[in-house]
């Protein structure tokens, strides 16, 4: 029995566990009046959710009213303007929801998406504004008691609190594990915490019972001091995507998916924002610049497909490739030969290095055991022979060990072997305009 009343809330063995590193759903796990997380906004399911639990607490704090209208009590005032709190934060963003879904504009090119967090400010205003209100009542009733009557119907108020919470619970847990989403399993198990709460105006309506008339507002200045808790924890959550904050964790799980992708030497940088409950990322990666354009466009997509899968919230993927990397600056270096054949594709350039300049080849592929040399033809009938032997052990990157004789202008042959087979690639290199003119003055 007490492990099926464990699983019936969440915690038995069909919980929310994975092992190792998982590819949960990021957005705000706990309990934040105002962000709705992704996998709740996006389901079918879950906006019923949402729907079910406003019409609960509606109709809970709407038989709670009764009660303090009639007994005068301040502890069950604070309980309601609670409930009222977290039944009426679903309007707004219901509001955004519809207003989201509208067409991207001339003027709002990104579309509606943070109408949304204009909805989470308002329900943090309205939430600011019922503590405020049960705050002067309580501490008022301190200085000014009255007294409180018909004691048990406010405790019945109470239960009736505690049982519309629980049911709210134990609906959002169970419809929160059905859609695998972990933001709603936490808001089920607020509010089982809103029950308790609602049980402290019992606790007040047997203070009062037993003689002590400030057991009420002293437990409506508890419950103020709770909903404060939680007007501080929303503003910090909406302001944070205000501001295009996301949870830190984000950008490691970016990382995380890059790390599945063959061909990707480094995620240079990787951000990531907010518009409403749909994720915006933008990775910039380095990858071998010697690869075909297919080739690279092939690596941009696969590490889409990785970024989709590891983060459910992601509605847009921007992949941007590094620019290549220089070593000093060649400013007159010839434009590169993007090379071409059955044993290499890459490009073959001449770059800056702390050695001088080189005759380098980058390969985005090449056959096994690929031995490749420069061959360059000179005016005088001379040629010049250049071996391209591999940098650091890197067979994917061919260098000279010396510098290709001046002028940097000549027909050559890009001569490649791998065992039996061979193949020559003929190829020009011309220097930049105006770079004759300073050869010949230089």
């Amino acid at each position: 029995m007490w492990e099926k009343a464990l699983d019936w809330y969440g915690f038995g063995a069909h919980g929310d566990d994975h092992g190792g590193h998982g590819h949960g759903h990021h957005g705000p796990h706990g309990h934040t009046h105002g962000v709705i997380d992704a996998t709740i906004a996006t389901t079918d399911r879950g906006i019923w959710a949402i729907k079910w639990s406003f019409a609960i607490l509606a109709v809970t704090a709407a038989l709670q009213i009764v009660v303090v209208m009639a007994s005068g009590s301040v502890a069950l005032l604070a309980d309601t303007i609670h409930n009222i709190a977290d039944a009426t934060t679903a309007i707004p963003l219901w509001i955004a929801f519809v207003l989201v879904r509208r067409k991207p504009t001339r003027t709002f090119t990104y579309g509606l998406g943070r109408v949304e967090d204009l909805a989470g400010i308002i329900i943090v205003l309205i939430i600011l504004a019922s503590a405020l209100v049960a705050g002067y009542e309580a501490v008022n009733r301190l200085f000014n008691p009255r007294p409180v009557q018909f004691l048990g119907w406010l405790a019945a108020a109470g239960v009736i609190g505690f049982l519309g919470n629980e049911a709210v619970a134990v609906f959002r847990i169970r419809v929160g594990r059905q859609i695998n989403s972990a933001a709603l399993i936490a808001d089920g198990y607020h509010a089982c915490t809103d029950g308790l709460t609602s049980l402290a105006v019992v606790a007040g309506a047997v203070g009062v019972w037993f003689g002590y008339p400030l057991a009420d507002p002293i437990i409506g200045l508890l419950i103020t001091v709770a909903i404060f808790g939680i007007v501080w924890q929303s503003a910090r959550s909406v302001l944070t995507r205000m501001l295009d904050g996301v949870e830190p964790g984000l950008v490691d799980e970016i990382h995380h998916a890059a790390e599945h992708v063959g061909g990707i030497e480094k995620v240079i940088d990787a951000k990531a924002r907010w518009l409403g409950h749909k994720l915006h990322v933008d990775v910039e990666i380095a990858v071998n610049d010697g690869l075909l354009l297919a080739a690279a466009n092939n690596i941009a997509a696969l590490l889409k497909t990785e970024l989709f899968a590891h983060i459910p919230a992601l509605d847009v993927a921007t992949v941007r490739f590094a620019e290549p990397r220089t070593e000093g600056g060649h400013r007159h270096a010839p434009d590169p030969f993007l090379v071409s054949g059955k044993l290499a594709c890459g490009l073959l350039e001449i770059v800056d290095t702390p050695q001088g300049e080189r005759m380098r080849l980058r390969l985005s592929r090449h056959a096994e055991g690929l031995r490749a040399k420069v061959a360059i033809e000179r005016a005088d009938g001379a040629v010049e022979s250049l071996l391209l032997s591999p940098v650091g052990g890197d067979h994917h990157y061919l260098q000279s060990l010396v510098a290709p004789a001046e002028p940097h202008e000549f027909s050559a042959r890009l001569q490649l072997a791998a065992g039996p087979d061979s193949e020559d690639l003929l190829f020009a290199m011309a220097e930049p305009d105006g770079d004759h003119h300073e050869h010949v003055n230089g």
